[in-house]
């Protein structure tokens, strides 16, 4: 059973990957479809060890998307001041 601090974990994350999902650079890809649909696989987890891994995954795409956005924001300021 998952304790108390997971959940809390996993809800926090999620929201915040939601609204990181709103400005995602590409919209085809759908981040927020696709991490509902990643949340609801996981939904029946019971393993602490094996929870703790996937908010360590989710942790690490949260990083990864923030990068991305740092990316695509220098990539555009670029491009803006060349011409």
């Amino acid at each position: 059973m998952a304790s108390q601090a997971q959940r809390l974990r996993a809800i926090r994350l999620y929201k915040e990957l939601h609204r990181l999902g709103r400005d995602y650079p590409d919209p085809s890809y759908d981040f927020n479809g696709r991490l509902r649909r990643a949340y609801q696989r996981n939904a029946g987890l019971t393993d602490p060890v094996k929870i703790d891994q996937m908010l360590d995954l989710a942790e690490y795409v949260k990083k990864e998307t923030l990068a991305l956005y740092s990316l695509s924001k220098y990539r555009h300021l670029k491009r803006s001041y060349e011409s």
